[in-house]
């Protein structure tokens, strides 16, 4: 299990692969100048419920990663989480979906 840190605050455990995918969307997003909103749920251990950041290019964003290699990229996914990142209710984790085109290779090739 990896981390999303923000701003040294508010952080949340997020498997490896699942990490990659929502950082391949927030690094693209903040690229482009655009600020978006990021929920995730809390783990009942820590009172359960949700937190919202507001992600800018500001932030201090810290991407911890439990495992060395990086996953295979299933781009479906990437969209489908970029898709979400550019509704009103902002980034939130959905299922991975069948994967319908891998990509291989370096983590910023997807923008």
């Amino acid at each position: 299990m990896g981390k999303f840190i923000y701003d040294g605050g508010p952080k949340v455990e997020v498997e490896d692969r699942a990490l990659t995918h929502i950082q391949l969307v927030i690094t693209a997003k903040l690229r482009r100048g655009e600020p978006f909103p990021f929920t995730w749920k809390d783990d009942s251990s820590v009172g359960g419920g949700r937190t919202t950041v507001w992600v800018h290019a500001g932030s201090s964003i810290v991407f911890k990663y439990a495992g060395s290699r990086q996953p295979a990229i299933n781009r479906a996914w990437v969209d489908t989480l970029a898709y979400t990142a550019s509704a009103p209710t902002g980034l939130y984790l959905v299922p991975e979906p069948a994967n319908t085109s891998p990509v291989t290779g370096q983590m910023d090739a997807i923008s």
